[in-house]
């Protein structure tokens, strides 16, 4: 069975191989697994509790037979604005509309709490074509920072 539901302390090693093997697939060309580390510490997931769920944020993974498959969360910025973080599936999970499902529960979550503005941040569109198509279809739109 698939689903979705908040990510548990044992799940957490297993999210960071979802992100870690994503990120290798979109930068294979450019980054290796040791860079990778280097660039991104995933420090925000090693400290799930006080980064998200005490902060006013979430986790979520997708879980198929216990394995977790993908990851989502909403991280708080201030009382109005939150931002949408490591939207990640392995590749046989894309196009099949969780990611869509993923978004629309975290998008729930900070409309819930309050929260007038969701931002993301996507590294790259040309090497992400998917997830850019995904979040325009949600109506987000480049803005300049």
């Amino acid at each position: 069975m698939t689903e979705i539901r908040p990510i548990q302390q044992s799940q957490i090693e297993q999210a960071k191989q979802i992100v870690t093997t994503v990120c290798l697939e979109v930068w294979q060309d450019i980054l290796t697994e040791k860079e990778l580390k280097r660039y991104d510490s995933m420090s925000d997931i090693e400290h799930l509790r006080s980064h998200y769920f005490d902060n006013g944020g979430v986790f979520l993974v997708l879980v198929d037979n216990e394995q977790v498959v993908g990851t989502g969360a909403i991280r708080k910025l201030d009382n109005e604005v939150c931002e949408l973080k490591r939207m990640w599936f392995l590749k046989e999970y894309r196009g099949q509309g969780w990611g869509w499902e993923m978004a629309q529960r975290l998008l729930d979550f900070a409309r819930q709490a309050g929260h007038r503005k969701v931002r993301l941040d996507l590294v790259n569109e040309e090497r992400q074509p998917q997830a850019l198509k995904l979040y325009k279809r949600l109506g987000f739109y480049s803005i300049e920072i």
